[in-house]
């Protein structure tokens, strides 16, 4: 794997793959990843890099399939509660905005 996630998208483009990057660009209260946080995904599913620490990367590739399909970026909001974070076994509650454009 590549050294960045910059890097490991370019490699997926050069080998013909579809791929969408998704970017941390805000977060409140508590965040397991810091803003410029980055995920590259391509087209089979594989994935390099981290917006959550495993949270939401699901939801987020989700997403990014839906942009490189459609072209279409998107701007994703996760929230959870201090009082729901316990309940799923995290440590805190926050919010993070993740940008998620397809790679060209």
């Amino acid at each position: 794997m590549a050294d960045n996630i910059v890097e490991q998208a370019a490699a997926w483009r050069s080998a013909g793959r579809k791929v969408a990057v998704a970017t941390v660009v805000a977060t409140w209260g508590s965040s397991p990843r810091p803003v410029g946080s980055q995920m590259a995904v391509d087209d089979r599913g594989a994935m390099a890099g981290s917006v959550s620490g495993g949270c939401i990367e699901s939801a987020v590739a989700h997403e990014a399939a839906k942009t490189m399909e459609d072209g279409e970026p998107r701007l994703l909001s996760f929230g959870i509660t201090n009082e729901m974070a316990w309940e799923v076994g995290l440590a805190c509650g926050g919010q993070v905005q993740v940008y998620v454009e397809a790679v060209e």
